[in-house]
């Protein structure tokens, strides 16, 4: 395998964790924060170096020049390719701006500790590759929201009953896939398993409860760190897209398609503004799930590009939420708030990015949306209609929730609500990436098809070795003197 020129990853990974453990020292929230932005923009800035790494080898994936799992495994545990090279900065980037839009009066109620290590324990999953480390790092990540829940007071019955039930999938199905023969109805029925738990980590309905319960009870932006890297997307594309039939990956297909019409029609009457989010958001990851699962270049290269966009565009949307709830409290979206001209940056931010999420022209999501739609019309028409009826709903329900919050009688008060310095930087960074990906998408259109086409390759390898090995089982039991049935 292709060496990079720095331990670009593993540094990636250590720099939070670092971070986390100094943060205990250091009792002053708003040192913390700043703790938490050193330890962020350092893992950033390496998986940046990392992708960068990767583009000047030339090469598909690569792995740190020191990499200490190997040397004590003889194992590459932790690598960058084409797939998670693009996903690896996204992750750093979602957890710098959340610390940066976090002002000093919420600091001391959110966890950097806790975040910070969700952002190494983030990242090297969507740098890992190795099935049983993979399904280790999954199985693990919902600790921290159930701890955060518990430090809240609140009650983490339905999220740690729903993650129970997705950690008991995920390894009992890995168990049976690494057990049994490849291609035999136990691997089938393992990977099946694998399958419904990528649902459940990914809130497909009726095994969503958790979802919406999560963005209630926990602090917003734990939450948004927690669902918008959509690592349940990655577990599917690692442990089920290789080597599942065709059957499997439709039928999650329709479960998620069910879904993202079902949360999409759940965004228009919902209420509160933090439930509204979490279908929003929950309607649009599972149409990345729709298009990974529909095995067409075409869909498969939309899928991975809506993932980016739609993963960018939520975080700045959740961010510029969790802003207007920082200034007045929480949002009933049954009256009209008329925060216009308290806060006109957000209120530009929040329309942005809540367009760019159901690929308005001109903006990351408009040819994501686009690849999207056109590869599911493809696979099945009825499909691509369905997915282009669910868009239209987010998209009524983000002008909704838009007049809701901005319009109307206009917000009278004498505190100053305007946008603050820190804020100011993180919706800039988010703003440029959002319209620079939509004027200019072409690299990135680029790099997904690469990472797409070198998907479909493997499953193509896989599903030929089976059909090999199957052939070659009977043909064995006739040599043996045995009849094959």
């Amino acid at each position: 395998m292709n060496v990079l020129h720095f331990s670009w990853i593993e540094a990636a990974v250590l720099a939070p964790l670092f971070g986390a453990a100094l943060i205990p020292l250091r009792s002053d929230p708003d040192r913390a924060r700043r703790c938490s932005l050193a330890a962020s923009a350092i893992a950033l800035v390496c998986t940046v170096g990392a992708w960068i790494d990767l583009a000047v080898l030339n090469a598909f994936e690569a792995h740190d020049r020191w990499d200490l799992a190997e040397r004590l495994f003889h194992r590459d545990m932790l690598v960058v390719d084409e797939l998670s090279a693009p996903l690896l900065p996204l992750v750093a980037l979602q957890f710098l701006v959340t610390f940066l839009a976090t002002l000093r009066t919420k600091a001391s109620r959110f966890s950097f500790t806790m975040a910070l290590a969700t952002e190494s324990l983030t990242l090297a999953t969507l740098a890992c590759k190795e099935p049983w480390l993979l399904v280790a790092l999954l199985a693990a990540a919902p600790v921290f929201p159930a701890v955060e829940l518990v430090r809240r007071g609140e009650s983490p019955r339905v999220f740690v009953l729903h993650m129970a039930l997705f950690a008991i999938l995920l390894v009992g199905g890995q168990a049976i896939v690494a057990w049994a023969t490849p291609g035999s109805d136990a691997a089938i029925c393992g990977l099946a398993m694998l399958g419904v738990a990528a649902l459940v980590r990914s809130g497909a309905a009726p095994l969503h409860c958790w979802h919406a319960d999560l963005f209630e009870r926990a602090s917003l932006g734990a939450a948004i760190l927690f669902v918008a890297p959509m690592t349940g997307a990655y577990a599917a594309l690692r442990l089920v897209l290789p080597t599942a039939p065709a059957w499997v990956l439709h039928l999650i297909a329709l479960a998620s398609l069910a879904t993202a019409v079902y949360a999409a029609g759940m965004t228009l009457v919902q209420r509160d503004a933090r439930r509204f989010f979490s279908f929003l958001l929950l309607s649009n990851s599972s149409l990345v799930l729709v298009g990974l699962e529909l095995v067409t270049p075409l869909g498969l290269v939309g899928a991975l590009c809506v993932w980016v966009s739609v993963s960018l565009a939520l975080t700045g949307f959740g961010l510029a939420l969790r802003s207007i709830e920082s200034r007045c409290g929480r949002i009933d979206l049954a009256r009209y708030h008329g925060m216009f001209r308290a806060t006109p940056t957000l209120a530009g931010f929040f329309l942005l990015t809540g367009l760019a999420s159901i690929g308005f022209p001109g903006t990351l999501g408009f040819v994501a949306a686009e690849l999207l739609i056109e590869g599911a019309i493809d696979a099945a028409p009825l499909v691509g209609v369905i997915v282009l009826f669910a868009s239209a709903l987010n998209g009524l329900a983000v002008m909704h929730a838009y007049f809701r919050i901005f319009t109307g009688c206009e917000h009278s008060g004498t505190i100053d609500l305007r946008i603050r310095p820190a804020e100011r930087v993180a919706v800039l960074a988010l703003s440029l990436l959002i319209l620079g990906g939509g004027l200019y998408p072409q690299p990135g259109v680029s790099s997904r098809r690469h990472a797409a086409a070198a998907l479909l390759d493997q499953r193509n390898e896989h599903l030929k070795q089976n059909f090999t090995d199957a052939a070659s089982r009977p043909a064995a039991k006739s040599a043996a003197g045995e009849s094959p049935r």
